[in-house]
């Protein structure tokens, strides 16, 4: 996948006979949803025709075409809605970032976010992973290409 394309979910099991499906690891930005959007469904584009919430708030939608299930849905980076707050961000864009504490000692450079239920963890090349909460993660200064988290929560070196 090339670096203009930002996964925003994936084909998942099937709602109702009409074609819809829920949207697996759905990002929470909804507008990539709506009716009328354009998604890379397989890297081949498809337009939202409908969209709504099933159970536990995930989304269903239907596409203009037939899509596997499993199937990655991806947008262009360009076309993400901007965000609202500066303390606001996507969560592609740690990806690259160093990783200090506060107390100035560097912890390496986010390599993955993994997503779990509870809260998202950063992968660092360094082997650490932090999980992306607050008590942890005190700032994400992206135009300064870093995060500053809390004393502790590393493994000691």
């Amino acid at each position: 996948m090339g670096s203009d394309l930002v996964v925003v979910g994936r084909v998942g099991k099937p709602h109702g006979l009409d074609g819809a499906f829920f949207v697996d690891d759905a990002s929470e930005r909804e507008e990539v949803f709506a009716t009328g959007a354009t998604l890379l469904a397989g890297g081949e584009p498809a337009t939202v025709v409908a969209a709504r919430h099933g159970s536990g708030g995930r989304p269903v939608i239907r596409l203009d075409r037939r899509v596997e299930r499993g199937a990655e849905l991806t947008v262009e980076r360009a076309t993400l809605p901007r965000l609202d707050d500066a303390d606001e961000f996507y969560v592609f864009q740690l990806v690259g970032l160093s990783v200090e504490q506060e107390d100035g000692r560097q912890l390496g450079r986010v390599c993955e976010v993994l997503e779990y239920p509870g809260n998202d963890v950063l992968e660092l090349d360094s082997g650490a992973s932090l999980p992306l909460v607050e008590a942890c993660v005190r700032q994400v200064d992206l135009p300064g290409g870093r995060i500053v988290v809390a004393v502790g929560f590393a493994d000691p070196e």
